[in-house]
This record gives structure tokens, sequence and C-alpha cells, in this order.
């Protein structure tokens, strides 16, 4: 039986192919879209998973926040973790985060709220959807001593313990003043020591363990799984390391792999000791040009 179409079905035809072709080709884009953003910074060897710490970012959200989130996406990440919420109330931060494919899976609060109302960042990080909740700073008077280093121990436990009671998992992130000598270590060792691994675990800032003197590996070989989260930054070379101070230039960030660390060992030992997140943190003035090269470096090294 011939089928006669009318002028009428005939249109409408037209228009359902027109519809199905255009939506086929936007999945299609979407899906190729998001398949290369999300390889970004994965590689043969390197998995993952890779994010950015917004910190990085400092200047451009303090003028622009959806610019930002958008030059963050088109970077290839998926996964942040947060400094703050440039002022924004979580709800509509976490809102704008997921109309630019962004999820906050950690998040850095300040010592004082660990110490002093605990429950305001459970509140705030459940309401970000995070799902590990760390400290960056230690206020303290320089140097870093025993005293100040056993008061962060109790308030990481306490802080971790109630914590753990909303099914978020407390990290510190380290910063370098930890280092100062104590008995047959440093007072790092006494906090990994005296920290509750149930309630507290540890990100490595890799540029804060070789500032100071330290050997990113051989920390990440020694405390294992302790170490939940990573920080992948690069310390310039020749800088001269061995300082406890926390601070060094933020000119000394460079690109993965052009600095002083030895990235294919310490990421072999990362993923042997079952980190969970790695971010990449750049305070350099040259951030935006520097991402996609560090990016490009995690693509291509083989440990």
């Amino acid at each position: 039986m011939r089928m006669v179409f009318t002028a009428g079905m005939k249109m409408n035809l037209l228009r359902l192919l027109t519809f199905t072709t255009v939506a086929l080709m936007v999945s299609m884009t979407a899906q190729g879209a998001g398949k290369a953003k999300a390889q970004a910074g994965i590689g043969r060897s390197f998995k993952g998973p890779i994010g950015l710490q917004l910190y990085s970012l400092r200047d451009q959200f303090a003028k622009d926040v959806p610019g930002s989130l958008a030059k963050v996406r088109d970077f290839g990440f998926t996964y942040v973790e947060l400094a703050g919420t440039y002022g924004l109330a979580p709800e509509k931060f976490r809102e704008m985060l997921a109309e630019h494919g962004l999820k906050a899976v950690a998040g850095h609060f300040s010592y004082e709220k660990y110490r002093d109302d605990v429950e305001s960042i459970a509140r705030e990080a459940k309401i970000l959807g995070l799902e590990y909740v760390g400290c960056a700073w230690i206020p303290h008077q320089a140097p870093f001593d025993e005293k100040q280093c056993r008061d962060a121990i109790a308030v990481f436990n306490r802080a971790g313990e109630a914590l753990a009671r909303h099914g978020l998992k407390f990290y510190y992130h380290i910063h370098g003043y930890e280092f100062q000598p104590h008995g047959q270590g440093t007072l790092f060792d006494l906090m990994m020591a005296e920290t509750n691994p149930k309630w507290v675990s540890y990100q490595m800032d890799v540029v804060w363990a070789a500032f100071p003197g330290q050997d990113p590996a051989a920390l990440m070989k020694k405390y294992g799984k302790r170490w939940s989260t990573m920080h992948v930054k690069d310390l310039k070379k020749g800088v001269k390391t061995g300082a406890l101070t926390g601070h060094t230039d933020v000119a000394n960030n460079v690109v993965i792999g052009t600095g002083q660390v030895d990235w294919p060992t310490l990421l072999r030992a990362a993923k042997k000791a079952g980190v969970k997140y790695y971010f990449i943190e750049d305070e350099s003035p040259s951030v935006l040009q520097q991402i996609p090269e560090s990016l490009k470096y995690l693509e291509q090294v083989k440990f």
C-alpha cells in the first residue's frame, strides 16, 4: 500500500527529523566535550581524581564568580576544593557550581571554627555537599612549639570525632612550620602520633613539605593511609629549602614537573597510600597559564 503524505504531514515529519538531528548533535557534542574535560590531567599512569583548589583563582573570583567557575570547567576540572564561597550563601554557591558542571568534594574552614563551633562547619559542609573538611592553618606565634601543637591536636581530635557523626571526614593541611624538631623527630611526627587516625587524616601540600626541607615521597611512604588528599604543586628550582615559616614567595609555585619535586616517585607513593583526591593548587601570578601546563604534565608523567 502506498503511503500518501499531505503537506501538513510532510511539514511535521520535517520538523521531527530536524529536532531529532539537532538533539543528537547536541548530545554527541556534550558527550564529547564531557569526555575530553573529564580526562584533563589523567594519563596512562596518573589516574587522579584530579581537581582544583579554588584559592588558585582567588584574584579572579574576587571580580567575577560565574566567569571564574566557567574558567575552572574550561580547564577540564570536575572536582574542586573550596576556600570559602566568596560572599555567597552556601546554597547559592553549590547551585552555581552545579550550573558549571562542578562538584565540591572538600573545603577548608578556619581553625577557630573547628575549635569553637564545629557544628556550624558541619551544617555548611552538608549544604555544599562536601565529603572532606579541612583546616589549612594553625594560628600561632612563631616558632610553632609543642604547646601550640598539643592544643591543635586536642582541637583536631574533638572536631574530627564530631564531624564523623555527620558523615564528614576531617583533614589537616600541612603548612611547613610543623616540622620544628621535637624529640627524635618533628612536631609533625607528634601530630601524627597523637591524632586519632579514626577521626583525623592529613592533606599533603607538596610545596609545604618540600620548602621546609622534607622529602614529600618519604613522608607519603612513612604515613601511608593517613594522607587522604594532596595539593599538587611544585617548588621553583633554585629556591633554598629548610625554612620553617610556612611562607614563601607565591612566584615560587611553578608548573608541575618543572620544579624541585620528584613527581614519579611521589605519585607512585601516593597511589600506594590510597590518596583519595588530588587538587592542583597554584598560587602564582601566572596561574592561568600554568594550570593547563600542569595538567599536560600529569597526563604524560610515567611512574
